[in-house]
């Protein structure tokens, strides 16, 4: 699998992408990620890549050039199954969209940033536009770490266990149930019986239960769509 990430800030995702699972993944050749810096695209020496919006609106807008040329240089380069624009008004990204992208060859993410991207651009260039939540932040170089993340620990040999990730929070639109580990008692508090038992029927039947009851008190809202 394949990500190109297009950035005003690519030094914002050098740490994200150099540790940890993703890193493996990129070790054992699962995955590329590479880093494209918009500046590289600008037209003037200044290497100026935005510029004062139409209609006098407060703050700056990624201008349409240098985005244009920089997807389809990289379109030149490889096809690609989606071109993503990080963007606080685009579908909520959760781990659905994360199962689903995991499927996919080669994606293509444009980061936000200043007031936003000139709107041409969404209009004709970009396949999907994805939140990472109801919120604003400076850009979207860390909208893009998170969702890279999530969807390379789905590659089959990202993780070692890849049964691991199937049991994670929201997979079955359930929160995960509670986890314990040794020493099965410290000061006084114990570990539920069933997990020492040694029954994986039953141990499995607890889990789902507490996964149920979890959700219904932290997170009701995924439970929306149940009877």
């Amino acid at each position: 699998m394949r990500f190109d990430i297009i950035t005003v800030l690519p030094e914002l995702l050098e740490s994200p992408f150099n540790h940890s699972i993703v890193k493996r993944a990129k070790d054992k050749g699962l995955v590329e990620i590479e880093i494209h810096n918009l500046r590289n695209f600008a037209k003037n020496k200044q290497r100026q890549v935005d510029d004062y919006p139409f209609g006098g609106k407060a703050g700056m807008v990624l201008m349409i050039e240098p985005i244009n040329d920089a997807i389809n240089h990289l379109k030149n380069l490889h096809e690609y199954d989606e071109i993503i624009y990080t963007s606080p008004d685009g579908e909520i990204f959760d781990q659905k969209m994360a199962n689903t992208l995991s499927l996919k060859k080669n994606i293509l993410i444009l980061c936000g940033h200043y007031k936003g991207i000139d709107h041409r651009i969404r209009e004709n260039l970009i396949t999907r536009e994805v939140s990472i939540g109801n919120y604003v932040m400076t850009g979207g170089e860390m909208a893009a770490a998170v969702m890279v993340d999530s969807i390379v620990r789905l590659i089959p040999g990202a993780i070692g266990d890849e049964s691991s990730a199937l049991s994670d929070s929201f997979q079955d639109d359930l929160l995960a149930p509670p986890v314990y580990t040794r020493p099965a008692e410290f000061n006084g508090w114990k570990v539920p019986d069933i997990l020492l038992s040694g029954n994986e029927a039953e141990i499995d039947k607890w889990k789902h239960e507490q996964s149920i009851l979890r959700t219904k008190e932290l997170r009701p809202d995924l439970l929306k769509d149940e009877d």
